[in-house]
């Protein structure tokens, strides 16, 4: 046969003893769409774990999986599979700072944290349940945005704030100096929870009047809590939500979720790599010594 005789793919799928089909496979594996396929998958299985991740959040967790590359293919690919995030919801402003209690200075607007247990972020919001509502009390710690202590029920007397405050005492160890800051709502104020603190030698700091920001990052949070868990989820009952709410809270959100101002880290994680960092410096001190 002559050399420049081109060769039909049936031919040439027998003289390599493979199937047509097989020879068309191969190729199609090539081409750039197709190389495409696992990705996709991989991501679509994060966005359905994740629901409300976006670009930024999926691409670091593709890349704590082994893959590698750039936010902006992963911007293509949810676009094309319409991998968008849910619109978050507006929430009942829970806070009744109309009372005549005494009102503390804002502390922690001064502070530059460089640790744990530094600075504590309390906060309330509500939870719609199929016939009624519940509020939910959270304590973070602000440096790694972990959720320290929380409380729910139906109440929103200073016994549900107080609850909160007794779980993170029971969790955290009260380091000197230590601050605790909330909005101006009279759970917070009330005498009975504002001795609390003072009994564990906590300084008390509150928000500004009519200054939402000054609790910005507990407020990011609740978004976080009802987009991710609470707007997704029918609650039958308190006790439904309670157990539902705190798998949320200390498995997902603390141990697994990736926080952008972590490095796209979980505040668990994060909070491990403190650790790690303090035991080499104090073996290198020990080392100099």
């Amino acid at each position: 046969m002559n050399a420049e005789t081109p060769l039909s793919i049936g031919r040439m799928c027998a003289l390599g003893q493979v199937s047509r089909a097989g020879w068309y496979r191969r190729c199609s594996q090539d081409s750039p769409a197709d190389r495409d396929v696992e990705l996709r998958s991989e991501i679509q299985k994060i966005a359905l774990e994740w629901p409300a991740y976006g670009s930024r959040r999926i691409t670091a967790e593709l890349k704590r999986r082994g893959w590698e590359m750039n936010r902006k293919r992963v911007q293509r690919l949810m676009r094309q599979d319409n991998l968008l995030c849910l619109r978050k919801r507006k929430f009942v402003i829970t806070t009744d700072s109309d009372h005549h209690l005494r009102v503390y200075p804002n502390l922690a607007r001064k502070m530059t944290l460089t640790g744990v247990d530094q600075l504590w972020r309390a906060d309330i919001t509500y939870i719609r349940l199929e016939a009624e509502f519940v509020y939910l009390a959270v304590i973070l710690d602000a440096f790694s945005r972990r959720v320290i202590g929380w409380a729910l029920d139906r109440t929103l007397e200073d016994s549900l704030t107080r609850e909160a405050l007794r779980r993170a005492l029971a969790q955290r160890g009260v380091t000197p100096d230590l601050v605790h800051h909330s909005d101006r709502g009279v759970q917070y104020a009330s005498a009975d929870y504002t001795q609390m603190l003072k009994d564990h030698h906590i300084r008390i700091s509150m928000s500004r009047k009519a200054n939402p920001w000054d609790n910005a990052a507990c407020e990011s949070f609740m978004k976080t809590l009802k987009s991710e868990e609470v707007h997704r989820t029918e609650y039958r009952d308190l006790s439904d939500a309670r157990a539902r709410v705190g798998q949320f809270l200390e498995s997902v959100y603390n141990r697994r979720r990736l926080h952008s101002a972590l490095a796209y880290r979980s505040p668990a994680e994060f909070e491990r790599s403190l650790e790690q960092e303090k035991k080499k410096d104090a073996a290198s001190r020990q080392l100099i010594a």
